[in-house]
């Protein structure tokens, strides 16, 4: 680019406005001139009269050009705010006009090109004061005089050691920015207590949640990957970067959608997009040593360990963590909102051991790697209530479990991009995974016709149990028990190759994957039942009962690969058609054999089960082979071989502003099964065709708003073992069958999405919509047994499974400095699932369940530098209705309101405040009907010079109030789940860090800032602190 381009492209706001006022004047001189003249030429007829008219117009076009000019000259101050070090352009910069006494006057953040512009409401002397996370402040006093514009150039922003130390909360910086489909956070603009991971940070996001099980969502969409710079961290595990990123490093966060591999490269949409968050490291802290240790230890024999390093230059990132921890993995509460339960399943401990390298030599190669191991032991104990809409007297049941469990598991992935040349693209993913299991667990279940809290207190104890059974509303009794084990090993290699032909966009990608898995499971399960109204066969006057003891082991097989070719060619200008082939092969071999040791009778029982304790139970087999014991009708061989070709073509269409992708996949399929199972032999060959259109629009009307349509049509086959006319009776309380007449379902789904931001308010919307109807979709048609509690299934297609949803997000300041900002995320689904209800004996009719949820989340929340308030509250609301049975209509609301206060003081002291009400209403047990008072707190208190030391007392549910309840509603089914935990503890926490940023230059300014205080608030809590 030349010297001239460079300096137009770089003109400053000041400047074009100068310029687009003088092309008006240019543009309307002309007009004005002849408009006035055509008029004095007709009712001026002398020439007397025409020198005077002259002077009007003249008179005309001096006040035009004067008001012109005062148009032009609006005493507008505006800059470019660059880095001191890299010269690069700094976006979400702070600026302030200010008077000389520092009262504000205006505000304003910089673009993606770092310019400002500010108009100063009179002329005189101001001060314009610029801020950014990690940076120096800058002042300049400026004077406005005659009406006249300020050009202030480049600002170059200088970073600051002090600021890298801890995050400081910025009063004024925007939450969030919305560009185009990309929503961008301030990291800065969030208060997180002292030692929060980024989990912490993402709970405060507008229009995201962390859900209990760790699922991110964000505007209604599932974040699939989590990357650092741009850069890929822990591929495939979102958790561990959650759960051991430190949020004081962070900067800010991105969120939006990426292409796969293939799509990247070669612009076919292959419907593989993933949402990610994308956290940026602060400038300063990119280069250089980074290290953490925090030790914590609490009430209850609770424990948190983590430790976090890291090694960063231009080229190389290379990160490492440890943690253990028996918390489960949960960091300070709150968030924005408590929880209803249902979060903590059980008591969990794990330990965690983790590297992370990106390289990226700026030129020619690129190589992203991960290595982890996870370790984990459960004890899980659940207790359920649940309603089944299967029967017209009524069917209840209640169980009590417990399980415990441990797993190891290694992953290991791998990236690697090469461009050998402008024209070429290589790319290479291995991975490889390795994963143990063993569990045991015991259960107790049984079975109602009439809700059982309606007579006894605990329907499951032998009183409860005998009590109801003198009323002859028990169905069955089923006592379990089980040992399990399984040994997993997985490996698998893409290779990608893309060449582009011609500048214009013609180019062929030849791409082949391969996966190869062995697995090995050991089973031995224990079941014994009594089945209350139905007499026993040897005996009138007695009940039913038997017992089943089985040991299954069950090698598994499985391996694929796949080919193929894309060609992309331009038909005019934005304008292609690409064609892409693969062909795919998989296969996968399993080989059950079972063991049945019911005539060993109720000797199994007396065991005190352990891990891989097979040997205890084996004794009992005596001399006899086990080999003796292998029932052939239970033990199942199986078999799948699958020939797949696909062929797409897609017409694609970019414009300045607009891009459209129109595609369509045809997937020709044949599947040969193989499967001996219950003395039947099955070798049957299948062949269909799936059909996928796919439709992509985007429409970007300026650089800060965005709207996007997409469509895709997908077809789902039943599976082989679906198909078949068999039925399996190995459990009699649930029998399958299949059904040779089940058809594809095809489901279309459409999402429409739009986003914006007004910077002048610091304004975020995001509003979204998505649709799906499924056509032929797989219900399960369930025959209940009023006798022995027995369900027998069967397949069977039906119409009429359709939802929507929606969302609103809208995050705005309140005043035009930023300290007030208000947030609300609106989230509204409408379902509409059909099923099958069996009203009497074996007749079954379909029912409709509808539900309509309400979910609200609003904050408002004051801030500055040192101190945040901020009131908010949640609301989830469901409204169920039940078509065949309006006895089992819901309106269940759950609601919480409360605050989150933090305080950091001069001397190195925070206090962060989570207090909330949880309520819940509409249940039919009243009991559920509570109100929760969750109080949650942390104190803590930094050390040393530079604060390296830092320690954290944290009290978790102050006042013993949290409970774990969970609900889950389907057409078929109400659930109820209650689990074990430790709610209520206190945790202290020792934090220590050695950092070392930015070389020589970095040291000098740690040194220089060991002699100066920290002003009022300077961090923002967060992660390991740095």
């Amino acid at each position: 680019m030349g010297r001239k381009e460079a300096k137009h492209q770089e003109k400053e706001p000041v400047g074009r406005e100068k310029h687009r006022m003088r092309r008006f004047f240019e543009r309307v001189k002309p007009f004005a001139l002849t408009l006035v003249k055509e008029n004095v030429n007709k009712k001026i007829a002398n020439r007397k009269e025409q020198a005077e008219m002259k002077k009007i117009i003249s008179l005309l076009m001096l006040l035009l050009l004067t008001t012109v000019t005062a148009m032009a000259q609006a005493r507008l101050i505006g800059g470019t705010v660059r880095d001191g070090q890299s010269r690069e352009a700094l976006s979400l910069v702070t600026v302030q006009l200010l008077k000389t006494d520092s009262t504000y006057v205006k505000g304003a953040t910089t673009d993606d090109n770092g310019r400002f512009t500010l108009k100063a409401p009179s002329d005189g002397t101001y001060i314009v004061k610029m801020t950014s996370v990690g940076y120096k402040p800058f002042t300049k006093r400026v004077t406005v005089s005659a009406q006249k514009n300020v050009d202030l150039g480049h600002v170059t922003l200088t970073e600051s050691a002090i600021m890298l130390k801890g995050a400081t909360i910025d009063g004024h910086a925007a939450k969030v920015v919305v560009k185009g489909d990309t929503f961008q956070y301030n990291a800065s603009a969030y208060r997180v207590p002292e030692g929060s991971a980024i989990e912490e940070l993402v709970k405060r996001l507008p229009g995201a949640t962390v859900g209990d099980d760790g699922k991110i969502t964000i505007n209604g969409k599932q974040v699939k990957k989590i990357l650092v710079d741009g850069k890929e961290f822990m591929t495939g595990d979102t958790q561990t970067a959650m759960k051991n990123l430190p949020t004081s490093i962070i900067e800010k966060v991105k969120a939006y959608d990426q292409k796969s591999d293939l799509s990247r490269i070669t612009g076919i949409d292959d419907g593989e997009e993933e949402t990610v968050l994308d956290f940026g490291v602060k400038k300063g802290m990119n280069k250089g040593f980074l290290s953490n240790v925090d030790l914590g230890i609490g009430s209850h024999n609770r424990y948190a360990e983590r430790l976090m390093g890291g090694y960063f230059t231009d080229k190389v990132k290379t990160m490492i963590f440890g943690n253990a921890n028996n918390t489960n993995d949960s960091g300070f509460p709150g968030g924005g909102g408590g929880r209803w339960g249902g979060g903590k399943q059980g008591l969990n401990a794990s330990k965690m051991l983790g590297a992370n390298l990106n390289y990226d030599d700026g030129k020619k190669l690129q190589l992203d790697g991960s290595v982890r191991w996870n370790h984990s032991n459960g004890d899980n104990h659940s207790v359920t209530s649940s309603e089944n809409f299967v029967s017209q007297k009524g069917s209840f049941s209640n169980s009590v479990s417990q399980r415990y469990s441990r797993g190891n598991n290694w992953n290991a992935n791998f990236r690697l991009e090469w461009k050998p040349d402008s024209m070429t693209n290589i790319m290479f993913r291995p991975s490889f995974s390795s994963s143990t299991s063993d569990g045991n667990s015991a259960s107790q279940s049984a079975s109602f016709n009439e809700d059982p809290y309606g007579y006894v207190t605990d329907p499951l104890s032998d009183e409860g149990i005998a009590s109801l059974a003198e009323k002859e509303l028990v169905v069955n009794r089923n006592k379990n028990r089980s040992v399990s084990y399984s040994d997993s090993k997985n490996a698998k290699a893409m290779v990608q190759v893309n060449r582009k032909l011609n500048s214009k966009g013609r180019n062929v990608t030849l791409r082949g994957e391969v996966g190869y898995n062995d697995s090995d499971s050991k089973s031995l399960s224990m079941q014994d039942v009594h089945l209350y109204q139905v007499k026993s066969l040897l005996n009138p006057e007695a009940d039913s009962t038997y017992q089943t003891n089985r040991y299954n082991l069950t090698p598994t097989k499985k391996w694929n690969y796949n080919l193929r070719a894309t060609y992309s060619e331009p038909i005019a200008k934005g304008l292609f058609l690409q064609f892409s082939y693969q062909y795919q092969y998989s296969h996968s071999k399993s080989d059950r054999s079972t063991f049945d040791f019911k005539n060993i009778g109720d000797q199994f029982w007396g065991i005190n089960s352990l891990y891989r304790n097979w040997d205890s139970y084996l004794a009992f087999l005596g001399d006899t082979p086990l080999a003796s014991f292998k029932d052939n009708a239970l033990s199942r061989y199986s078999e799948y071989n699958t020939y797949t070709h696909q062929g797409d073509i897609t017409l694609r269409l970019i414009r300045p502003k607009y891009q459209l992708n129109v595609g369509a996949m045809i997937q020709p399929q044949k599947t040969k099964f193989v499967q001996d199972y219950q003395n039947k032999y099955v070798d049957t060959t299948r062949t269909v065709t799936n059909f996928s259109p796919t439709l992509d629009f985007r429409y970007r009307f300026n650089k800060m708003s965005d709207l996007r349509l997409n469509y895709r049509g997908t077809t789902s086959q039943p599976s082989m073992t679906d198909l078949l006319d068999i039925t399996d009776d190995s459990d009699p309380l649930n029998i399958s069958k299949g059904n040779p007449g089940l058809k594809p379902s095809f489901t279309n789904s459409l999402r429409g999405s739009y986003n914006t931001f007004r910077q002048s308010y610091q304004q975020a919307i995001m509003a979204y919509v998505n649709y799906s109807n499924t056509r032929n979709s797989i219900s399960s048609k369930v025959t209940y047994d009023d006798k022995t509690g027995g369900r027998t299934t069967r397949p069977e297609n039906i119409n009429g499974n359709w939802n929507v949803d929606g969302g609103l997000m809208f995050n705005t300041a309140i005043d035009s400095a930023g300290y007030f900002n208000v947030n609300t995320f609106t989230q509204v689904s409408y379902q509409n699932q059909v099923g099958y209800l069996s009203l009497s004996g074996t007749d079954s009719q379909k029912n409709t369940t509808r539900t309509t949820s309400l979910s609200e989340r609003l904050a408002a929340s004051y801030r500055n530098s040192w101190f945040e308030f901020e009131l908010n509250g949640q609301l989830k609301f469901n409204h169920t209705r039940n078509l065949l049975q309006a006895q089992n209509n819901l309106d269940t609301w759950n609601f919480n309101y409360g605050a989150n206060i933090g305080f950091t003081l001069p001397w190195g002291t925070g206090l962060n405040i989570d207090i909330h009400e949880n309520s819940r209403r509409g249940y039919n047990d009243k009991s559920m009907n509570t109100n929760e008072l969750i109080w949650n707190a942390q104190l803590s208190q930094s050390f040393l010079k530079d604060r390296t030391l830092s320690v954290m007392l944290q009290f978790y549910d102050i006042l013993h109030n949290q409970s774990n309840f969970s609900r889950s509603i389907t057409a078929m089914s109400r659930t109820d789940v209650q689990y074990n935990s430790i709610n209520s503890y206190v945790m202290l926490h020792v934090n220590y860090r050695f950092n070392a940023f930015g070389g020589k230059a970095g040291r000098q300014e740690r040194e220089r800032g060991r002699n100066r205080d920290r002003q009022w608030g300077g961090r923002r809590g967060g992660g390991f602190r740095m």
